[in-house]
């Protein structure tokens, strides 16, 4: 008999597994160039942010029970983003705040296009180890698991060997340790066109070429995620561009980490593949549109 509350037995959950860290933005003109200083158009702002934490937010957005499985430092910032995090109703049980650790930062510069350039100061204290992996994988037993590939090549592994979701989604270019067989395991590989080309050694100017490529080294089905066009998406059945209407972008950061977060949601409601890769767009669509200084 489950001692689970009657509202998650009944909302469908997602675990991600991942880090997460401080954002620290600020809106330029220009990129600088050396020996020169830009001053910046608006004051910075600081915000919870890493790709895991940014895809559990996303997800609880889309209406389900999201778990984050990370840790942070345990300073001004891991309790920070502990607080952030509860305020969102995002499970916090395996969210663990490392003491005398520093917690990540990155320094995003966004350009008057939407671009986005970042540079991440990331902890290495606090990196994922496969034992916190192992057993909050054990005790979550969530049906869906979104993981990380490039953190460190056992954290990975314990996700493999112990997760119990009936669908596995993993992200980024995998570590170096792991290559290309880390795609193998997977039901489901989300990557943006950099990284598929980082992974293939190639470019396509199609993505949709690009994701049936990345489906001949293992995973069930892949997602390749192309801004401003869309996203395409293949599987045994089906091969397709879901587009993205024309729309002017204020900020792209965090834009595909809205997408992934909102594509898992709608797959643990059960809804099919297609329908949860447009829903993913037109998220991440509404979401670059926002502009955080208003």
């Amino acid at each position: 008999m489950s001692h689970q509350p009657p509202d998650q037995v009944r909302t469908p959950h997602v675990a991600f597994v991942g880090r997460a860290n401080i954002d620290i933005t600020v809106r330029i003109p220009q990129r600088p160039v050396a020996g020169r200083t830009t001053f910046a158009s608006s004051p910075a702002t600081t915000t919870p942010g890493g790709k895991s934490l940014n895809q559990a937010m996303a997800a609880r957005q889309a209406g389900v029970r999201a778990s984050l499985i990370s840790n942070v430092g345990d300073d001004e910032w891991g309790a920070f983003l502990s607080r952030a995090l509860t305020n969102a109703a995002i499970d916090v049980s395996f969210f663990q705040l490392v003491p005398s650790a520093p917690t990540g930062t990155a320094i995003i510069e966004v350009t008057p296009d939407g671009e986005n350039y970042i540079v991440l100061a990331h902890s290495t204290e606090t990196e994922l180890g496969s034992e916190h992996v192992r057993d909050a994988l054990q005790q979550l037993r969530a049906p869906i698991v979104v993981t990380q590939l490039d953190l460190q090549p056992d954290a990975v592994d314990a996700v493999f060997r112990h997760h119990h979701a009936e669908t596995l989604i993993g992200n980024l270019v995998p570590h170096p340790s792991l290559g290309l067989t880390a795609l193998a395991p997977l039901d489901l590989f989300v990557s943006n066109e950099a990284e598929a080309a980082a992974i293939l050694g190639r470019h396509h100017d199609d993505p949709s070429v690009t994701a049936q490529e990345l489906r001949k080294l293992g995973p069930q089905a892949v997602i390749v995620t192309a801004g401003a066009r869309g996203a395409a998406y293949s599987n045994a059945d089906h091969t397709a561009l879901a587009p993205a209407p024309h729309v002017k972008a204020t900020n792209t950061s965090g834009a595909g980490d809205t997408f992934l977060g909102t594509l898992a949601a709608r797959l643990a409601h059960n809804a099919p593949l297609s329908h949860a890769v447009a829903e993913g767009v037109a998220a991440a669509t509404t979401f670059v549109q926002v502009d955080e200084q208003q």
